[in-house]
């Protein structure tokens, strides 16, 4: 009985993996062909397009792993009813609840995929993405560090410790060199804003050095003329979706600690969590169609497929256009996170329990 738990488990491991790959392809495909609007801008070249391509992969893979699990199982384990490897089984004393129970064993080291690949491998690679990407079609050299972000474009190296909004900037700090290397000047202002192109600055103050004199001035306001825009920010603020859980509910925690709620990081969060539970029940998903009626009548391969890409991706869209209705119409986080995988779960159930004949 283990030989045959071990066997189907592995199959259907195999199958999901596999399926998820030939899903990846694709995306990867229509993303590089959208990237190539970009090529030529700036530093952004093929190469490039390539690495980003590489580095925004494990996101795109944890977010399809769920549909590519109900196609890939699907076709697997269609594979073996066809070949009556199934009856087989049933007919050497193996029960149906064993056969749904061995399938299930197989989703265990998935969801440990989507977990691993979710939570340490996707944010970061998605980060460094992101920043390649903005650092190449602006020209510019930036970076993350313990003491804020730090933007530098050819002589003006700009420090920011608060990023607020993405036009919006807190306790900023600009320098300036000349063709030495040697200090210009340092500017230093409480509060940035974005608008029409231009930034405009707030509470500054300002040194200018000029040999071994040094001149120490004051201003309210002024305009900013800099090659920093808020797409390079962008870089650096990772949208809440792209961040793994642990950093969310840390975040979370801040929130309500200061009296502040934010929906979208809630849902972020539980959609974080619902994601590996979302692995086990597309494979609940797909074993009716094999036990059940596609089982008995043969149903071929190319029709499983085409049935799991409809489930698998109608699904996906369903499960993100919920999200977004519970936005809208302030639901609780968690249910509009887990709501649709409760539903999955249900016709997963209901489905089973229509093959007690089989």
């Amino acid at each position: 009985m283990k030989t045959l738990t071990r066997y189907l488990a592995l199959e259907v491991i195999k199958g999901s993996l596999l399926a998820t790959l030939v899903l990846l392809i694709l995306v990867n495909f229509f993303t590089f062909a959208d990237e190539l609007g970009d090529l030529g801008k700036g530093d952004y070249g093929l190469r490039q397009i390539v690495t980003v391509l590489i580095l925004t992969s494990p996101r795109d893979f944890h977010e399809l792993l769920p549909s590519g699990v109900l196609i890939g199982s699907l076709v697997m384990l269609g594979a073996l009813a066809n070949d009556h490897e199934l009856m087989a089984m049933q007919s050497a004393g193996v029960s149906r609840w064993r056969l749904i129970g061995a399938v299930l064993l197989a989703g265990l080291p998935l969801c440990l995929v989507s977990i691993g690949v979710g939570e340490y491998v996707a944010p970061v690679a998605e980060r460094s993405a992101h920043t390649l990407k903005a650092t190449a079609l602006k020209k510019q050299v930036a970076a993350r560090t313990r003491y804020g972000f730090w933007v530098r474009d050819g002589r003006v190296f700009i420090n920011i410790r608060q990023i607020e909004y993405l036009d919006t900037l807190g306790d900023i700090t600009i320098y300036q060199t000349d063709e030495s290397s040697e200090l210009r000047s340092a500017s230093h202002a409480g509060r940035a804003s974005y608008d029409n192109g231009q930034w405009h600055l707030k509470k500054i103050r300002e040194t200018r050095f000029n040999g071994k004199e040094a001149r120490a001035g004051k201003k309210e306001a002024a305009d900013w003329s800099s090659v920093l825009a808020p797409d390079l920010l962008n870089a650096f603020v990772l949208q809440p979706e792209n961040l793994p859980a642990q950093e969310l509910a840390r975040y979370i925690t801040y929130l309500q600690e200061n009296g502040q709620q934010s929906p979208v990081v809630e849902l972020a969060f539980w959609s974080r969590i619902a994601n590996p539970l979302l692995t086990l029940i597309m494979l609940m998903v797909a074993v009716p169609f094999v036990l059940g009626a596609g089982g008995r009548n043969g149903m071929g391969t190319g029709q499983r497929i085409v049935i799991g890409v409809v489930i698998g991706l109608g699904f996906y869209l369903f499960d993100k256009m919920f999200g977004h209705i519970g936005l809208i119409y302030e639901l609780n986080p968690a249910i509009a996170a887990l709501g649709p995988a409760l539903l999955a779960l249900g016709a997963s159930l209901a489905g089973l329990v229509k093959t007690r004949s089989f």
